[in-house]
């Protein structure tokens, strides 16, 4: 298993308010994370920090996770923690009041991967099936699309497209997707904040995650393909490729 995180302020955001990364628990298996920070005064990267060092910390100290329930279970009890801990502090910090995070994180061990989401951050996948999207936007603009009110192509340069109809640390009870999937030799996830999936097309991504470089150099070149399309919004991705060489493993 080989695994990158990376993140980029862009090119007009003033403050990075996506957190993230790669962590390892005691049974050496992954959780990625990716956390996209809204809110007022900065607020959002208080939220989506918040969330990785909560989850840093359990992840860490975690064994036994050897199921896809166990996972799915873990992931659950977890992000319905973090949710009452950032609604907490948005609700005692007045300067913090409205502040909330997006998540997608997956667990991925050699027999399979489970992915948690809440909001527009993304999961995709890239098997011998080819790349597709596994997770589903909690936004407006989907709700639209699912509805059959508008089309994916108009979804695309809508100009409600950032609101959100689930976030993290917004409201006491919090619902999330959970899915398990079959994690193969070969296979490899993107998770991803809509900084990335905004401005570069599935397409693109399944390219760059073709080529021959190495994870590091594949995830440079989606976060500089973002800006180069204008970089408006902080970029962040976790790459987790299946693959028995060891070399530069994370």
């Amino acid at each position: 298993m080989k695994a990158v995180f990376q993140t980029d302020r862009g090119k007009v955001r003033l403050h990075n308010e996506d957190a993230g990364g790669i962590l390892i628990n005691q049974d050496g298996n992954r959780l990625a994370i990716v956390a996209d920070g809204m809110g007022g005064h900065r607020a959002g990267d208080v939220a989506s920090e918040m969330t990785l060092t909560h989850l840093k910390n359990e992840w860490e100290a975690s064994s036994g996770i050897l199921t896809a329930g166990d996972a799915e279970n873990w992931l659950k009890d977890q992000i319905t923690k973090v949710n009452s801990l950032v609604l907490e502090h948005a609700t005692t910090h007045t300067e913090c009041d409205g502040m909330g995070t997006t998540i997608v994180a997956a667990i991925t061990t050699d027999r399979f991967a489970t992915i948690a989401n809440i909001g527009d951050s993304r999961g995709y996948l890239l098997n011998e099936s080819g790349f597709k999207q596994i997770t589903e936007d909690h936004s407006l603009v989907n709700e639209l699309v699912r509805s059959g009110q508008i089309s994916k192509e108009d979804a695309e340069h809508h100009p409600r497209k950032n609101v959100l109809l689930r976030a993290l640390g917004t409201e006491k009870t919090v619902e999330m997707d959970i899915k398990t999937i079959i994690f193969e030799e070969g296979d490899v996830l993107l998770l991803c904040s809509d900084g990335l999936s905004n401005k570069v097309n599935e397409t693109e991504m399944m390219e760059i995650l073709l080529s021959e470089n190495n994870l590091d150099q594949k995830a440079g070149s989606l976060i500089s393909l973002a800006n180069e399309y204008g970089g408006e919004d902080n970029i962040t991705l976790a790459i987790v490729e299946f693959s028995d060489v060891s070399e530069g493993d994370v």
